[in-house]
């Protein structure tokens, strides 16, 4: 009588299509490649050399994040091209609030069972991000994992790696009573919230993500899947002109749980509540949950993605900078003291 083999295959990893995937996605790496990157795909471990002559004093900074839940309306659609942006962008907003130059970013995907080609797109989009923060996809992990997470879908967390000269690294310490707040707009929700948002989208109102709605003049999934704005090339075009004291990444807790994390004791920040426009998304997200207003600030970016604080007299050029490069931002507030986080007038 023959015993019945049981491989790794029937276990549910498939190690064939672990390699086809590593096939799909080298072309995709390789174009993220810039100086510095010593090493080809495959290999245990990734080198990359750093510039000493460009960098006198160098310190590495890292960051790592992930996706959170707005993944769940990645597999809600099917579109899968925009979350690696996302995870990018996570990560490499982070680490630019210290000046840092993004120089290499790994990405981990684990999944139940691997689909090359869909787990390919998440790459494609890992891969576009990488490309407009001018860092290299040097490596990841791809985890096949059976009966560890629910059928078609998986997980995502990235990393990064930059650096910025010892003398140029901007930490808030120069911040002075009465420099100006300058905010560059999101692109929408980002990645953060997506709890509430599901929940008040999906769960209490029963909507669809094909749902088209007329104040996003797109469909619901459309909306919400829009990636997270990336910000570096908007510092390295104003780094040369201005001197941006302190920079804060507008993620969970909004506004008002990141800014104060790069102002000095005894200062705080006085916004204008009118001072930008707030996009649609979040007056429908208010609307059809009921959510307070604190609430809303406390959650989300409110149309805010990225904070720089740099002198009131440098405010002005700050703007018309970062308009030609393509970054719409407002003067939104100013440094005070005897104010304690932020207040909004």
């Amino acid at each position: 009588m023959t015993k019945k083999q049981i491989t790794y295959k029937k276990a549910g990893v498939d190690i064939d299509e672990g390699d086809r995937f590593v096939d799909l996605i080298g072309p995709l790496v390789k174009k993220t490649f810039r100086p510095g990157v010593m090493t080809d795909l495959g290999l245990f471990g990734a080198l990359f050399r750093l510039d000493i002559r460009k960098y006198r004093k160098p310190v590495l900074v890292s960051g790592t994040d992930g996706v959170g839940t707005k993944l769940k309306v990645a597999f809600m659609t099917g579109i899968h091209d925009t979350v690696g942006i996302d995870l990018v962008a996570m990560c490499v907003n982070d680490i630019l609030t210290s000046g840092a130059e993004p120089l290499f970013f790994l990405d981990y995907f684990a999944t139940g069972r691997l689909k090359p080609e869909m787990a390919a797109e998440v790459i494609k989009g890992i891969a576009k991000g990488c490309r407009e923060a001018r860092c290299a996809l040097v490596g990841g992990e791809t985890a096949e994992m059976p009966g560890f997470y629910d059928k078609g879908e998986y997980d995502l967390s990235g990393f990064a790696v930059g650096v910025v000269d010892k003398d140029k690294i901007v930490d808030g310490s120069k911040i002075r009573k009465g420099d100006a707040i300058i905010g560059l707009t999101s692109s929408g929700v980002h990645s953060n919230g997506y709890s509430l948002v599901r929940k008040i989208f999906f769960n209490h109102k029963k909507m669809r993500v094909g749902k088209y709605i007329p104040e996003f003049g797109r469909t619901l999934g459309e909306e919400l899947l829009k990636p997270t704005k990336i910000y570096v090339n908007g510092y390295y075009r104003l780094m040369k002109h201005i001197k941006v004291k302190g920079m804060a990444h507008i993620t969970g807790g909004g506004i008002s749980g990141n800014l104060p994390r790069v102002i000095p004791k005894g200062l705080g920040a006085i916004l204008e509540d009118k001072a930008w426009p707030v996009p649609a998304v979040f007056r429908v997200i208010q609307q059809l949950g009921n959510v307070p207003e604190d609430d809303m600030k406390k959650t989300f970016n409110m149309g805010i993605g990225f904070v720089m604080v740099v002198s009131k007299e440098e405010s002005d050029k700050t703007l018309i900078l970062l308009e030609k490069t393509g970054y719409k931002a407002y003067r939104i507030g100013s440094i005070e003291k005897d104010v304690e986080g932020v207040k909004y007038v």
